[in-house]
């Protein structure tokens, strides 16, 4: 047994003493990384195309990013809610520009924003003194977070049925449908005047990679517009420039109300953000809602790092490299038409469908050197961080396709 075995055993031993036992982890002991690799603790590289599930946007040990929390860390790193502190009005103002909303409010995580999203809606309501409209839509495949209102807007009964009951009044909608006037049809059907609000995934990440249609899109848009519904978009993982736009649903044309930000936002620094339309934020008094860490200095200033990141060609680089990664994956797939179903996905986001369960692609791409994960059972995502290049995607490429 070699002294990386050793540690491996010893890392493993560790944890099932005295750590929650609720992940299903890789064999595998990271101990560094740079740039778009991680290495572990025999010193070996992975090509990184999970990004600690689109959290590590500008890749491992961003030297920017560093310097900035390293000077941030020795300077204030909280101060709590109490009190003013000069970084949370500079972020809440760009974030503002970027998503056409007007208020921001800071919390630690996207599930954490998601659930500010569905109370902001429920108090928005409240205010107007409609009592009743206390209901939300949420769609099938969605995932929207492991908080008691988060997993309540979740479709998926294996994340579900343990915690029941959950929040009521949840109505979930198939629009997978065999026509675009059935999908229509069941939107109006659920969007009724006791819902508070819509929320929905520009791409369903969880659920598989899968973008809701236009025609599902300009339904819920005439839906909330006919009946005054809140719109909720939960960009946590399609948000914050990873589909090459800032935000993903003003692409598809909806226009929300309520936007939950998290995971890239921070380029590895927990933090979420629910930006708020004028009229939502109005609604908000002093104690409707709070953290205790939300908004700390160290989480903004890693925040403003990305953003400037964003401005200085981020956003053209992931555009760019987009193209060919799907380009590359259509290859792939043509290639292997016995095993892949479909490519789907946008900018830096991306699922391979496969025709089985995709646990043994994502094991032996990890064999390999690459890291990819499973979602929705057959589906091999691929979220790799923003500073990717097109070299970076042929690795990758061509690790898959030995692997298939």
């Amino acid at each position: 047994m070699t002294n990386g075995d050793v540690a491996v055993m010893d890392v493993k031993a560790l944890e099932l003493q005295h750590v929650l036992q609720i992940y299903r982890r890789q064999p595998v002991v990271f101990e560094r990384g740079r740039g778009i690799r991680l290495f572990d603790d025999k010193g070996r590289a992975y090509l990184d195309f999970v990004s600690g599930i689109g959290v590590a946007s500008l890749g491992h040990a961003h030297p920017g990013l560093a310097k900035a929390l390293a000077d941030q860390a020795s300077t204030l790193m909280h101060t709590s809610n109490l009190y003013f502190h000069p970084l949370q009005g500079e972020l809440a103002a760009r974030l503002s520009a970027l998503t056409g909303l007007d208020a921001a409010f800071f919390c630690n995580s996207g599930t954490e924003a998601v659930e500010a999203c569905l109370k902001f809606a429920r108090r928005y309501w409240h205010t107007r003194g409609e009592q009743s409209r206390t209901k939300f839509v949420a769609f099938r495949h969605a995932f929207h977070g492991r908080t008691y209102g988060s997993l309540s807007v979740t479709w998926d009964s294996h994340y579900r049925l343990p915690f029941e009951p959950l929040v009521p009044g949840v109505t979930f909608v198939d629009v997978d449908g065999p026509t675009a006037q059935g999908a229509v049809a069941v939107i109006d059907a659920a969007i009724r005047d006791d819902v508070a609000a819509v929320i929905v995934e520009p791409i369903q990440g969880e659920g598989g990679v899968r973008t809701i249609s236009p025609d599902v899109a300009a339904a819920i848009s005439a839906a909330c517009r006919r009946k005054g519904t809140l719109l909720i978009a939960d960009e946590v993982q399609t948000g914050s420039g990873r589909t090459g736009t800032f935000i993903h649903s003003r692409t598809l044309g909806l226009e929300p109300d309520l936007i939950a930000l998290g995971k890239a936002l921070g380029g590895g620094v927990p933090i979420g953000a629910a930006l708020l339309s004028r009229k939502v934020a109005d609604a908000l008094t002093p104690g409707d809602h709070g953290t205790t860490y939300g908004g700390n200095l160290l989480a903004c200033r890693a925040a403003l790092v990305f953003l400037d990141a964003l401005d200085e060609g981020l956003l053209d680089s992931i555009r760019r490299v987009s193209q060919h990664l799907f380009a590359q994956l259509h290859a792939l797939a043509a290639r292997h038409r016995s095993s892949i179903v479909a490519v789907r996905g946008a900018g830096l986001l991306a699922g391979l469908d496969l025709n089985r369960d995709a646990t043994s692609v994502v094991s032996a791409a990890l064999d390999n050197g690459l890291l990819v994960n499973r979602t929705a059972n057959t589906v091999v995502r691929l979220l790799p961080p923003y500073i990717v290049t097109e070299t970076d995607v042929d690795e990758a490429i061509g690790v898959l396709d030995a692997v298939l």
